[in-house]
């Protein structure tokens, strides 16, 4: 009856515990949405004024929230390794219990020759009884192995700082890549809207003049294409334009549809390269973060055969404790006890060669991955410094055109205002003007990406080593000396 009754208490226990899936609701999705909208852009200080390039990067490290998940991760790493190392210390174990029964443990014994009753039946223990107990252990093996595996917890910690820097490289290229576009847009969205008008006119001018029949059909058509031409072209650049600004914002994790400025730089400065390949491959195999990752794998390589080894030798465990027992029926209810113990799992011994064999492979896979990306580095140096020499070549082009542009447009526009020719030459040239200006700051901003890419391949670090506070001016002041120091090193200085 007894049984019958507990099988059902617990029926109903594992019924009450049954878990149906809830899921969220519109008025639950709707408040998590506000509240994430609210932390994404908590805390940030406001714009004061142009946005310069290095306030671009200091606010892309601060506030980007990619660049923020690797410092959480690091953050992570680093509170595993500090578990990690607790491993390397004794057990310390503390326990107490509580006990009861409905009778007595009674007991007798039994003659082993005749089988007969040797004693009357006695009882050593209470019914109700209170232990605990304090003990200490320490396994030897386990020590070793501890060890092993928490410097291997170590370097992956070394690994994600490393994943960071890659990390804060790739943030900075961004940074780089959309401020200059935010640049070439802020400067030629006025331009272009003038135009824009300026050509949408001289077409009504055109239609009143096909319907006035002052002209031959297939001059005044001829005249509205040329000018419908021009429209689509400057509309379709407007429309890529328009992007630059909310991308820049995305990087710096500004809120979708603010209105800010950029800073224009009063020249368009040509960054200097001093660095001869050789320099450059030595640097990239030196200072590159995958390059250091891979060394650290290596030696995660090396550790694991170390542990390997580890698992084969015996098991020394050193145990002392105190324990207490109220039971009345003891004679000293409270002892303290030591303990040495060795123990050998044999069956590891048997698989010695195979555990060997798997931890060198491991390690070997581990060389043989950091020679692929050698070879991976020194082919992306190259590429670099191929496309920053093309980008330099393509930026003096565009230069060249853009002043013979910038001449055509003053003269076709003295020449319209002198009557001496139609509308239409001037709004051709003014065209032709903004998309030379527009090539300019591209091919200026495909040159400052592919110097910053010099400084990615071979591993520069973009981040000051210490910033005095974290505010926006003071890590854009202090990302500004280490842009200095980025450029005297490619430069070919000290």
């Amino acid at each position: 009856m007894f049984a019958l009754s507990s099988l059902a208490v617990a029926i109903l226990l594992l019924g009450g515990c049954a878990i149906t899936p809830k899921p969220l609701d519109q008025a639950g999705r709707l408040a998590s949405l506000n509240t994430d909208r609210q932390n994404m852009f908590a805390g940030q200080e406001a714009l004061s004024g142009p946005v310069t390039l290095q306030e671009t990067m200091a606010r892309a490290l601060k506030y980007n929230l990619d660049y923020r998940v690797k410092l959480l991760e690091e953050a992570l790493a680093q509170r595993q390794l500090d578990l990690t190392s607790m491993d390397l210390l004794p057990k310390l174990t503390l326990g107490a219990g509580y006990s009861h029964r409905d009778n007595d443990a009674a007991s007798s014994s039994q003659d082993v020759v005749t089988g007969k009753q040797s004693l009357v039946p006695s009882i050593s223990s209470e019914r109700t009884r209170l232990n605990a107990d304090l003990s200490m252990t320490w396994n030897v093996l386990d020590f070793g192995v501890s060890y092993y595996g928490a410097q291997q917890q170590a370097d992956r910690v070394l690994i994600l700082q490393e994943r960071k820097r890659k990390v804060a490289h790739q943030l900075m290229l961004q940074a780089r890549q959309a401020y200059w576009l935010a640049v070439g847009a802020q400067r030629l969205e006025p331009k272009i809207s003038s135009l824009l008008i300026e050509a949408e006119a001289a077409l009504d001018d055109a239609k009143k003049v096909e319907q006035e029949k002052l002209r031959s059909p297939l001059e005044s058509l001829s005249y509205q294409r040329q000018l419908l031409d021009v429209i689509r072209q400057m509309t379709q650049i407007r429309n890529m334009l328009v992007q630059a600004k909310p991308r820049l914002a995305a990087i710096m994790n500004l809120s979708p549809g603010i209105s800010f400025t950029v800073a224009e730089p009063t020249q368009l400065s040509e960054p200097k390269l001093g660095l001869s390949l050789g320099k450059m491959e030595e640097m990239a195999l030196s200072n590159r973060p995958e390059m250091m990752e891979a060394r650290y794998n290596e030696r995660i390589g090396v550790l694991e055969t170390r542990k390997a080894v580890a698992k084969l030798l015996p098991g020394l465990e050193l145990s002392i404790g105190g324990h207490y027992d109220d039971n009345k029926f003891l004679v000293n209810q409270g002892w303290n006890d030591a303990g040495l113990r060795v123990s050998w799992n044999l069956f590891n011994l048997l698989n010695a060669g195979a555990i060997r064999r798997s931890a060198d492979a491991q390690l070997k896979v581990a060389q043989e991955q950091r020679m692929a990306l050698n070879m991976a580095v020194l082919t992306q140096v190259h590429v670099a410094w191929l496309d920053y020499q093309g980008r330099t070549r393509q930026f003096a082009l565009e230069h060249d055109i853009f002043a013979v542009e910038k001449r055509l447009k003053e003269y076709n526009s003295n020449a319209t205002q002198s009557n001496a020719q139609g509308r239409l030459p001037s709004i051709l040239a003014s065209a032709n003007a903004v998309l030379s200006e527009l090539r300019l700051y591209q091919g200026y901003g495909d040159l400052q990406n592919a110097y910053g890419q010099i400084a990615v391949t071979v591993g520069l670090d973009p981040l000051p080593a210490e910033v005095g506070a974290h505010d926006v001016a003071t890590l854009g002041a202090a990302l500004q000396d280490v842009s200095a120091r980025v450029e005297q090193t490619l430069a070919g200085g000290v």
